[in-house]
């Protein structure tokens, strides 16, 4: 098949599997976000403290950590359509489980559960990706993706925080499982063939890439983005989590307003995503942190501004540019890996770099728990812009480093 023959079929399936992507992408972070709605309404009724509360949200990232890389290799190895359907299906199953949940073990053995279903989608997700998109499509591609959890961040409160309200926590989880299902559903009709390899991976050679997965997981490249994206995801997990109970108990908004304030910095930074892929494709693709670092560290300052507020418009305000900034340099973080690897390797790689970004999901819900427990909410928020700085600090001592897989690296997977 001629590349120029194949357009209509590459855009067509270029197209519609960006678009079931990122209808469960939105899907999965409603689900993930939506604990953090219904946090405070759970740790009354179950008598929990906020290190307690914390540690609900990080059984999920505990065993959302863990799967990251059984869920890459079975990408690898048993393909892309299978592992998201059963994903999807497994997540939405112990979401609807956790509506009946009657104490904190329950609640923290099905929040695991939860966490090990959704694990399984990442790497199958950026696998479909690499198989059904060009070279030159992969970058936006990802871009969306990415995006599309901060869309996903933003409409959960907006969507769950009325729900809540109206229904309780436990209807709630029941409404938004029947949702997932029926997403469940549509990739499995719709998601459309892999496209030839000579279209996907015009410079490789025609045959399946033959490299060792460890070979993969020891690359400078890949290892520093996993610690990038460690350090980087912490600001994510930790306003999701934080900031609704932050806006109730300190600044003493309702819930229904909280979830649209915390929805407003996670819409605006979904656009900034769009545009930093955007930006790095047209002027930072060979030097990325060109862009990474002062984005990252402009985002620190912002922070600090932030936690001083003392109105609740002041704090989102300042929290809507941070997430602003930062969300320039998702795709110098997560994006490059994927831009360089063979689609053979992408869900073994892309496995190692979300394993590193889901650390963060362990963390910042423990870490700034105890931090508002003994210290308050300032130094919680704290927290999150002495994390980013630290990506900053790796992005910047990130030399020229070539992805060698084997094979002469071509010129373009140079970065510095």
């Amino acid at each position: 098949m001629s590349i120029r023959s194949s357009a209509p079929v590459v855009r067509r399936t270029e197209r519609t599997t960006l678009a079931l992507l990122v209808g469960v992408f939105i899907i999965d972070y409603i689900d993930r976000v939506m604990i953090a709605v219904a946090l405070p309404l759970i740790g009354a009724e179950f008598g929990l403290s906020k290190t307690t509360q914390g540690l609900v949200v990080s059984a999920f990232a505990i065993a959302y950590l863990l799967g990251q890389m059984p869920g890459g290799l079975l990408a690898d190895r048993v393909g892309a359509r299978p592992l998201l359907v059963i994903s999807l299906v497994a997540w939405s199953v112990f979401t609807a489980a956790t509506g009946f949940a009657p104490g904190l073990v329950v609640l923290l053995v099905l929040r695991a559960a939860f966490g090990f279903a959704q694990a399984l989608f990442p790497g199958a997700a950026f696998k479909a990706l690499a198989e059904r998109t060009t070279q030159e499509g992969r970058s936006r591609g990802a871009g969306l993706l990415l995006a599309s959890n901060s869309v996903g961040a933003g409409l959960g409160p907006l969507l769950v925080a009325p729900l809540v309200v109206a229904a309780g926590w436990r209807h709630t989880f029941w409404i938004v499982a029947v949702a997932g299902l029926i997403v469940g559903l549509a990739l499995w009709r719709l998601l459309p063939a892999p496209l030839p390899r000579e279209l996907t991976e015009p410079e490789a050679r025609v045959a399946p890439v033959k490299v060792p997965v460890s070979q993969v997981l020891r690359n400078r490249l890949v290892i520093r983005c996993a610690a990038m994206f460690a350090c980087f995801n912490m600001l994510a997990y930790g306003m999701i989590t934080w900031v609704p109970s932050y806006l109730v108990e300190t600044k003493g908004l309702s819930l229904v307003a909280a979830g649209v304030s915390a929805a407003i910095p996670q819409l605006v930074n979904a656009a900034a995503v769009l545009i930093g892929g955007w930006l790095m494709s047209r002027y930072f693709d060979r030097r990325p942190r060109w862009l990474v670092v002062p984005a990252l560290v402009a985002a620190a300052g912002v922070l600090v501004a932030m936690l001083l507020s003392d109105s609740a418009t002041g704090f989102t305000v300042l929290q809507t540019v941070a997430m602003f900034i930062s969300g320039l340099a998702s795709i110098g973080i997560v994006g490059l890996p994927l831009r360089v690897l063979p689609r053979d390797l992408v869900g073994a790689g892309m496995g190692l770099v979300n394993t590193g970004g889901q650390l963060a999901g362990v963390l910042a819900p423990l870490v700034m728990g105890w931090l508002a427990d003994r210290f308050g909410f300032a130094a919680a928020f704290g927290f999150l812009a002495v994390s980013t700085l630290a990506a900053a600090a790796i992005s910047l001592t990130t030399r020229s480093t070539t992805l060698s897989l084997g094979a002469p690296a071509p010129a373009r997977e140079q970065v510095g």
